[in-house]
């Protein structure tokens, strides 16, 4: 942007006064004194000793002025002999005019319109929730969530608005202007960039003025930088980092690498780069791409200048690959970590996103204990699927697991030999119970909802076994005297099932009479022998697994047969494996709150974050896939004014996307021409242009293909917004093809006519994306009132699916 040159001017002191002395003859040295001494007199006449003695003493007061002169003169030179400090300034007004020129459209009208504008709905809602300090769970990490907060909090945002729908007007509580302009301030600062990316890739200043003209007038471009969005925040910090690795690589490619190595500059550039590329990966996941394109970079170098270069030691070798390891694996790694480690420290409080965490992760969280159950059904129906919580005393559930009671006890008595039915301590996949009527054999919950109330009678079908609850006249294994409780096993013996309850609430006049989770104390009643289900308090021998003993107890009205449910979820599926598979996925309710460590939450967030998304396919109508990308097939309504057509649309400048693609297949067919022909020994350019030319591959054809090719092997929701990282380097090489093709016309074509020609072509093209640009301005800013004919008028194909609702 500007070099700024000091220049330190010193005065050689001996010079000067030789330079004094010859121009002011000493007068106290006679010139005959320069002779050969043989005719110089032993002694002056006495005319010649007495007259300066004269004058001397006659005139005091003109000698102390020549004495204060000599003074003065002395002190001047001595101050004119020291350095001055020249600062001279050189600043380039090309990228100064660009930035400027960005930051008027990116901040112009930024507060309107004053609504909740497409995936505002989201971002800002998750900037409240930072300022609540309320947990919320997103698929993407959250730096640039982070940002938009930290500018709402420097605004004064205290979180209070609800970011309900799309095209909710906003508040005055809402800084709609600070937290919009984060993008709009990155997405202008991009133009600078890409205007230096281009000069370190060796083009010419105008070719790189060209770049920043592109992402200037691209409409796609300033309407994302517009308002809360991710994608301005991306590009800075990818471009960011792109710049610092190719200033890195020049450094590397440099004839005198070896003293550069390791220097401050070296380190410097090396690390920002690292930093800024993890960055964009830590604003949205699509910024691995960026970040594989730097290590792709600065991998390549280091396979070419330094393991290729034989003069380095073995020992110099492992130094740089050390350096570059640290550099892009463990800086990446501790930044990462970084923003995760703020995103958690400062999220404390429950809210509404906890489900998609375990319950101990919920309950780590001020308030998640009653988050877990809010989520739950309430009402507790046919197909339910329930754990049976003892409501007294310390905590203990109705379990059981496939293992049968022996067939004789220690004592000789003999047993149903049945599977055991306990109660255990902890919380288990075992606990788990289907509700389920009598008289009925699906299991899968479907409206209407069959209620089960008070005196109504059931089975409880135990989840992963398969096996019906069951009681029968049978000793307790551990409290003779109490009856036996089981799952039933049918051993073909005559003892047949006896497997059906009776659901007697025990509070029904302050809850109701329908069974309710967490709020209703139920007992169970055996039908065929009245006795209540109950918790003895004896452990069971090593052959129940040192679990408690559950009975069948004539003595109903006591605490030990309280029970009531704690995790309630309705059946979705028939199939008992799928069942199963559900229940033994499922995650429970601690007992009490639980503290979490920075690195349990880290590690169960990445997993989530792996294998929960926030963007699972599903038909929209404004959905586009990447081949339509190419040619601007389709755009996304981002909102519009409920008085009249005025809307903000996401629509590229159509003269810069297919002129962008166009350059695309123009550069790679460029690139297949001039390989094929170098396979011949043809080299049809220079050799500095063909290094350019390659270079300009190596970097921006391939950074093209690392943001483009993924998306068609993802099975998300795709719109058009995607493509805007891939899009920014497509634009880079359209500017490197233009300046690639003035040379190859000068090359040719001797006349200056042909070269003019191109010159007149190219700014005849620039008009037509300036007329582009402000034809489709106001679907940018949502500039109106719009009529149905002015928004028509906007639609050059007709896959654009603009909004008309008003005439």
């Amino acid at each position: 942007m500007g070099d700024t040159e000091v220049k330190n001017r010193k005065v050689n002191r001996n010079k000067n006064k030789n330079e004094k002395n010859k121009e002011i003859p000493n007068p106290a040295v006679d010139p005959r004194d320069e002779g050969d001494g043989e005719s110089t007199p032993e002694a002056l006449p006495e005319e010649l000793t007495e007259e300066p003695i004269l004058k001397k003493s006659a005139s005091p007061k003109k000698s102390e002025k020549k004495q204060r002169k000599a003074g003065s003169a002395t002190a001047g030179q001595s101050l004119a002999d020291l350095p001055t400090l020249a600062v001279t300034c050189h600043f380039n007004l090309l990228p100064m005019l660009l930035f400027g020129v960005a930051l008027a459209t990116r901040f112009y009208a930024l507060d309107q319109p004053n609504s909740i504008v497409f995936d505002e709905l989201h971002y800002g809602r998750y900037a409240g929730l930072y300022q609540k300090q309320t947990f919320f769970f997103d698929s993407h990490p959250p730096l640039g969530k982070q940002l938009l907060a930290l500018a709402g909090y420097l605004g004064g945002f205290q979180g209070d608005f609800k970011f309900d729908k799309i095209g909710s007007s906003y508040n005055a509580s809402v800084p709609v202007f600070a937290m919009r302009a984060v993008p709009a301030l990155t997405g202008s600062l991009l133009i600078p960039l890409v205007y230096m990316i281009m000069l370190q890739l060796n083009y010419s200043q105008w070719t790189a003025a060209l770049a920043g003209f592109l992402f200037l007038f691209d409409n796609a471009l300033l309407t994302q930088s517009h308002y809360m969005l991710m994608e301005p925040i991306i590009l800075f910090f990818a471009m960011s980092g792109v710049l610092c690795v190719l200033k890195f690589r020049a450094l590397e490619r440099s004839g005198n690498a070896q003293a550069h190595s390791y220097s401050l500059r070296w380190w410097g550039w090396l690390l920002s780069g690292s930093i800024f590329l993890t960055c964009a990966l830590c604003v949205k996941y699509v910024g691995v791409y960026s970040y594989l394109l730097g290590l792709a970079l600065v991998g390549h170098d280091f396979w070419e200048k330094v393991l290729g270069n034989l003069s380095l030691t073995k020992k110099q070798v492992f130094g740089h690959a050390v350096a570059r390891f640290f550099a892009f694996f463990v800086v990446p790694l501790m930044v990462y970590i970084g923003v995760f480690y703020i995103h958690l420290t400062t999220l404390v409080n429950a809210g509404p996103h906890d489900s998609a965490m375990s319950s101990a992760f919920q309950a780590s969280l001020e308030g998640g204990l009653s988050s877990i159950v809010r989520g739950q059904p309430l009402e507790v129906v046919h197909g339910s699927q329930v754990t049976l919580r003892h409501a007294h005393g310390s905590p203990c559930w109705l379990h059981s697991h496939a293992a049968n009671y022996p067939v004789k006890y220690a004592d000789k008595r003999g047993s149903s030999h049945q599977q055991q039915v306990t109660c255990y301590v902890a919380k288990d996949i075992n606990n788990w119970w289907i509700v389920k009527r009598p008289n009925r054999t699906d299991l899968a919950v479907a409206a209407p909802l069959d209620r089960i109330s008070h005196g109504e009678e059931i089975q409880l079908v135990h989840g992963i076994t398969g096996r019906n609850l069951n009681s029968h006249n049978v000793a307790a294994p551990a409290s003779p005297t109490k009856q036996e409780v089981s799952c039933y096993v049918d051993h073909n013996v005559s003892m047949p099932a006896q497997d059906v309850w009776r659901v007697e609430i025990t509070n029904r006049e302050e809850i109701g009479d329908v069974w309710h989770a967490l709020e209703s104390m139920v007992r169970l009643i055996h039908v065929n022998t009245s006795v209540a289900l109950a918790f003895s308090g004896r452990m069971l021998p090593d052959w129940g697994h040192n679990q408690h003993e559950i009975v069948g107890d004539v003595m109903i009205n006591q605490p030990n047969t309280i029970f009531n449910v704690e995790e309630h979820r309705y059946t979705r599926n028939e199939d008992e494996k799928d069942r199963q598979l559900e229940l033994m996925t499922t995650d429970f309710i601690p007992l009490e709150p639980v503290v979490m460590g920075f690195w349990e939450k880290f590690f169960e967030l990445q997993i989530r974050m792996l294998f929960i998304s926030n963007e699972n396919v599903q038909n929209h109508m404004y959905t586009s896939s990447p081949w339509e990308w190419l040619v601007l097939t389709r755009g996304i309504a981002y909102w519009v004014s409920p008085d009249s057509n005025a809307q903000i649309h996401l629509l590229g400048n159509i003269f810069i996307w297919y002129s962008a693609t166009i350059a695309l297949a123009a550069y790679c067919s460029l690139l297949v021409f001039y390989l094929l022909r170098q396979r011949r020994q043809c080299f049809d350019i220079h050799e500095e242009a063909w290094n350019q030319f390659r270079t300009t591959g190596e970097v921006l054809l391939l950074g093209y293909v690392f943001h483009f090719l993924p998306y068609f092997f993802v099975d998300h929701t795709l719109f058009l917004h995607h493509y805007l990282p891939a899009l920014a380097f497509k634009l880079l090489l359209n500017a490197a093809l233009v300046e690639h093709l003035y040379y190859l016309t000068r090359l040719v074509f001797a006349k200056q006519f042909f070269n003019w020609m191109c010159v007149l072509i190219v700014l005849t093209w620039m008009s037509g994306i300036l007329m582009v640009f402000n034809k489709f301005l106001p679907l940018c800013y949502g500039l109106g009132p719009m009529n149905a004919t002015q928004i028509l008028d906007l639609k050059l194909r007709e896959t654009w699916d603009f909004i008309v609702h008003k005439p």
